[in-house]
């Protein structure tokens, strides 16, 4: 088992089909021992059966990371339950909904500070609270997507907010690195998740990856969780700063994929109507 004897924090878990859900999945079946995050009472019931599942009901936390007394909270409960961490999760995002529709031009201040808040300083404020806790080894990984460096319709402040995300992962994998700590994000491809529902015809986004993908097909959240063992596991030992793409190789393309049809060459996108 690649992660035996590894203790964690995973935050974001929403429900069994997000992200976050796979890579807990996939630490837990190679040996770790986790501990998971809710936001509020709602998200709660539905965190708690997930942690029942992965045999660890005792080490459920409350977070809600535009609360900074959370973060102080946090990081003394997971002292006493864990003593030190090899691994944590970031996986949180947010940007108001009529942020993520119509001309980026309109994004109001007020939903730029918002969602540069929550989808990227809590990176920062969880990792600067829980520093105390990493023991040397330690990984940290965070999620984001292709809408960080390429225009995608609709993406548009979370964009914005992906990219100051990645940036942070590599001034965040130097300055830990003296501490052999390493930071890296996973770049995955669209998965129909509670928190993908917010964007405006997400489905379409769906459909359009996997005509285009090179191996036609969406990624699934097992096998971003997969990758994400990787990362955090001793497998990866020398690698820290990085984006890695787990997307079925979509962010190769440079322009639609196509089929011959008839002699013509037709947009795969079309054979899905």
């Amino acid at each position: 088992m690649f992660m035996k004897d590894k203790k964690g924090l995973i935050v974001g878990v929403a429900n069994n089909r997000s992200i976050a859900y796979g890579i807990a999945k996939a630490c837990k079946e190679q040996g770790a021992q986790i501990g998971l995050t809710f936001l509020n009472e709602t998200l709660e019931k539905r965190v708690r059966p997930i942690a029942q599942e992965l045999d660890c009901p005792q080490y459920v936390y409350e977070l809600d990371v535009s609360k900074p007394e959370h973060f102080k909270t946090l990081a003394n409960n997971l002292k006493i339950d864990f003593g030190g961490l090899d691994f944590v999760v970031h996986s949180v995002a947010f940007a108001p909904k009529d942020a993520l529709e119509g001309d980026f031009l309109n994004t109001s201040k007020e939903a730029f500070t918002t969602t540069m808040q929550i989808s990227v300083y809590s990176l920062i404020e969880l990792v600067g609270s829980l520093q105390s806790l990493l023991n040397s080894g330690a990984s940290i990984l965070t999620l984001s997507y292709l809408g960080s460096v390429k225009y995608v319709t609709n993406y548009n402040v979370m964009g914005v907010a992906k990219a100051a995300l990645e940036s942070s992962v590599r001034y965040l994998a130097y300055d830990l690195g003296k501490r052999n700590i390493r930071v890296n994000a996973i770049s995955a491809g669209p998965i129909k998740t509670l928190a993908a529902s917010g964007i405006s015809d997400f489905n379409i986004m769906l459909k359009w990856n996997e005509a285009n993908a090179p191996l036609r097909e969406n990624v699934s959240v097992d096998q971003v969780g997969n990758s994400a063992m990787y990362l955090l596991s001793d497998l990866s030992s020398g690698v820290t700063g990085e984006i890695h793409y787990v997307d079925c190789g979509y962010n190769i393309m440079g322009m639609c994929a196509t089929e011959q049809i008839d002699g013509k060459l037709t947009p795969r996108f079309d054979l899905l109507k």
